[in-house]
């Protein structure tokens, strides 16, 4: 599970070549439509989840991608799920000291009655996270294409497939608040 980079939303060339005779702009300043990725790869079934959210990369966005998954599940599935490993790398919206980030897991894995484990990856070893294979698929799968709106975005996107299973795209506009947090006497008074 990960968060990919900004993908910017316009007449952006973003380093790619194409055939034909497309113009792009080689600067992205002033960009107003951006969206970010958050993926998950189910490495029992290769199933790759990607949802898009345009507000920011939070610890409240990366759960809420989690739980959105956690309802494609079909029933049988959360019933033969005994236990979730999820594999992060220690960025600062998914750290193991990021008291947002585990209340919302804690209040995620008492919704569900399933035990969740993050497995965090050291300094500089993400690149063995199995969803960074996915981010650098999908950035050859568009690379060259102008990303003009969030359609063609979510075309291009639902159009890749890992190792021949086609992705779960989600689409959200949402606005999450950035700075939330879970201040330390709530936190002194619920122990997580």
């Amino acid at each position: 599970m990960d968060c990919k980079a900004t993908v910017n939303i316009g007449n952006y060339s973003r380093g790619g070549k194409t055939r034909g005779n497309n113009q792009a702009k080689d600067h992205d300043m002033g960009c107003k439509e951006k969206y970010i990725p958050c993926g998950i790869v189910d490495e029992d079934s290769g199933q790759f989840y990607i949802n898009f959210g345009s507000s920011y990369k939070t610890s409240d966005f990366i759960v809420d991608s989690l739980i959105q998954w956690w309802k494609t599940i079909t029933p049988e599935q959360k019933k033969d799920t005994a236990l979730i490993q999820i594999k992060v790398d220690n960025g600062p919206e998914s750290s193991g000291v990021r008291t947002q980030f585990l209340k919302r897991m804690v209040e995620f894995v008492d919704q569900i009655n399933v035990p969740v484990q993050l497995l965090y990856y050291p300094p500089y070893h993400s690149k063995y996270n199995p969803i960074e294979r996915c981010w650098g698929i999908l950035e050859q799968h568009w690379n060259g294409a102008m990303l003009f709106n969030a359609e063609v975005m979510l075309s291009w996107a639902s159009s890749m497939t890992q190792e021949r299973v086609p992705s779960y795209l989600k689409f959200k506009q949402n606005c999450l608040p950035k700075g939330d947090f879970f201040n330390k006497e709530s936190y002194e008074t619920n122990r997580i």
